[in-house]
């Protein structure tokens, strides 16, 4: 079966800068992947996503310039820098065959999620 599994979550001070990973299972290979966030009482937001090569990356507004997306085979991260209390919120690795996908309507279509993993940034 399609597996995602998130890890890298947990409590950090605004400032940091932990690296959230994502390993990806049962067929998941070489498609574009991404990261979601969503806070209590808001909708699902694109964080970011990367092509199933790696070589182009996709941002949302709000995190240019902090968050930083890579890949490598089976395994997708994000390095998140400059953290804000804003920025609490549970992240979701997402994948599918479309990159497009991830970057429309907060990723009603895309086809696969993991479980997600809480990230919550202190002040």
């Amino acid at each position: 079966q399609v597996q995602l599994v998130e890890s890298g979550g947990g409590l950090v001070q605004a400032g940091g800068s932990p690296r959230l990973s994502c390993a990806a299972s049962g067929g998941i290979f070489n498609i574009a992947m991404g990261w979601f966030r969503q806070a209590p009482g808001k909708e699902r937001e694109f964080v970011a996503a990367i092509s199933g090569n790696g070589r182009s990356t996709y941002y949302a507004d709000s995190v240019r310039g902090r968050f930083t997306i890579s890949r490598a085979a089976a395994k997708e991260y994000l390095q998140m820098n400059s953290l804000r209390p804003e920025d609490t919120a549970v992240y979701y690795c997402a994948a599918d065959a479309d990159i497009a996908t991830m970057r429309i309507e907060n990723g009603l279509a895309v086809d696969y999620w993991g479980q997600g993993t809480q990230v919550t940034v202190s002040s």
